[in-house]
């Protein structure tokens, strides 16, 4: 089973290679994808890593507080999204 990590307070000169590069260390990795800004296209600092459930945990208790290009990472269990409530 996979498991989706978090990972924040990412350099923003950094790439999706690069944390792949970093989080391969600790077993394989099927995606990293970066979230952008939607009215500037640019990285917002933070982006999601799938792992296999069993790399995931040791990978997030070896990675978070890491200091990666001058900052420390925040790497932490993805929680899924609440649904947007809807407004009237």
């Amino acid at each position: 089973m996979r498991k989706t990590i978090y990972v924040a307070n990412l350099p923003f000169g950094t790439s999706e290679d690069e944390v792949r590069e970093l989080f391969e260390q600790h077993g394989t990795v099927h995606s990293v994808k970066f979230i952008m800004d939607r009215e500037t296209g640019k990285f917002r600092g933070f982006g999601f890593v799938e792992m296999d459930e069993d790399e995931a945990i040791p990978a997030i208790d070896a990675l978070n507080g890491l200091s990666f290009g001058g900052r420390n990472l925040q790497v932490n269990e993805a929680r899924e999204r609440k649904p947007k409530s809807k407004r009237f």
